[in-house]
């Protein structure tokens, strides 16, 4: 029975679902972003996301356990060196979920997950964003001497 049992086990076994999303993890820390299914972006949010949040302090506990998780020196390099000098600021939410369509094979639901830091392409609007400072209203103001009536 899964009496109370929330997150998706994406069909495997725990040993071969932690394999799985420690290499996920690993390739979206070293590529940035990956291309997935729906469902194994929404699992591997839930597990690279508090990795990610470690990296904000770099000490030698948060490196080990980050490193128990990943055995990758290459990818907790790249996360405690770039990534956490750019999600330094960031309270969370440090990937974002873009849906791409159905796949043709088996028509499952596809995605990219990546960091929200390093998309250069919604960085350059969010800056095109912040220039605009201007407020107008649309109203039209019009004459008060035309809406009140005349008293004769």
């Amino acid at each position: 029975m899964r009496h109370n049992k929330s997150f998706n086990h994406l069909s495997r076994k725990k040993a071969h679902r932690d394999a799985l999303l420690a290499n996920m993890t690993i390739s979206l820390i070293l590529h940035k972003r990956i291309f997935t299914t729906l469902a194994k972006a929404k699992a591997l949010r839930v597990y690279a996301e508090p990795l990610i949040n470690r990296a904000k302090e770099d000490s030698m506990a948060n490196r080990r356990l980050v490193f128990s998780h990943l055995q990758s020196k290459e990818a907790v390099t790249e996360l405690f060196k770039e990534i956490a000098q750019k999600i330094a600021d960031r309270p969370g939410g440090y990937t974002r979920i873009l849906k791409t369509g159905n796949r043709l094979g088996d028509n499952a639901k596809t995605c990219f997950i990546e960091l929200v830091d390093y998309n250069e392409a919604m960085l350059k609007e969010k800056d095109a964003a912040k220039t605009k400072t201007t407020r107008r209203s649309r109203k039209k103001a019009a004459p008060a001497a035309a809406e009140e009536p005349k008293a004769e």
